[in-house]
């Protein structure tokens, strides 16, 4: 089923001299079609999306869609503060056939539910893909209320939301008022949100430890929650550590220590302060990632 168990959002690698690293990011598909991730989400929040061009977006879409070759989804990142800039990248999504999109609440803008509802509407109306929300108000500055979900709920094609408000509530709120599909965008509260319903997590984590992220995502779907607690516990240590500073500079500074890409990130991003890395080196170490 689209929409469901791990789903990765994957990290943009860069060279030293700042352009896309392509062959990076081919080994990162590689390793998550090796490890068992249940989707990928390139151009996202983790993806540096806000610091790509237009065509490297498109071309990293494209990219990440070919490798992967009908193998596992592949969900676009085609969010923007700009409907008709989202349109466009929506529409692309579907030109090159990516399975979903993930659009982000409009940013920095702050609309009103009138306005949300009205940017999703747009873009669903126009582009025959399946859409998944994204609600992110720690990034956004505005939240989707689940009121608001509940509406956009009945618009064909939007099928899932990305809840990443930091509350098991509101995954409660939404469900209670209808039947979206719900995929938690926080992996510490991933095993708590699937208890109360959702499916599965598009995962920061997963770039580091897909399998782990799948197996605890599976073990959940399957109603087997001793062992989904059990890797929950054992994985918790990196899920904090992800976020001791801006995602994804930690991530790419793990990634980086495991040998998978250069830890380059695009300005105004820098790579993680070095007064914890010795502390996320502890917690690969001991999770023997390095």
């Amino acid at each position: 089923m689209l929409f469901s168990g791990s789903y990765i959002a994957m990290v943009t690698p860069f060279t030293e001299s700042g352009d896309v690293d392509f062959e990076a990011y081919g080994r990162l598909v590689d390793f998550h079609l090796d490890q068992g991730t249940d989707g990928l989400v390139p151009c996202g929040c983790t993806g540096e999306a806000a610091t790509l061009s237009h065509e490297e977006q498109k071309a990293c879409i494209r990219f990440v869609v070919e490798r992967v070759a009908g193998r596992i989804p592949v969900v676009a990142g085609t969010g923007s503060n700009n409907t008709a800039e989202a349109l466009l990248l929506t529409k692309y999504a579907k030109e090159v056939n990516c399975d979903g999109a993930l659009l982000i609440t409009p940013y920095y803008n702050k609309p009103t539910a009138a306005g949300q509802i009205a940017h999703y509407t747009t873009i669903a109306e126009a582009v025959d893909i399946p859409i998944m929300l994204y609600n992110v108000p720690g990034r956004t500055g505005t939240k989707i209320a689940a009121e608001t979900v509940a509406a956009l709920s009945k618009v064909p094609g939007i099928q899932s939301i990305k809840e990443a408000c930091g509350c098991v509530d509101q995954v409660s709120s939404i469900l209670e008022k209808c039947s979206i599909i719900v995929m938690s965008g926080d992996d510490s509260l991933t095993l708590p949100m699937m208890a109360v319903g959702a499916t599965g997590v598009v995962s920061v984590a997963g770039n580091v430890v897909p399998r782990g992220v799948a197996e605890l995502c599976r073990y959940a779907n399957e109603g087997a929650f001793d062992q989904a607690r059990e890797i929950h516990y054992r994985l918790h240590p990196l899920f904090t550590a992800l976020f001791w500073e801006t995602n994804p500079m930690p991530v790419k500074a793990a990634l980086a220590e495991m040998g998978m890409i250069k830890n380059i990130l695009r300005q105004p991003l820098v790579p993680m302060q070095e007064k914890y890395r010795n502390d996320l080196v502890a917690v690969l170490k001991a999770l023997d990632l390095v």
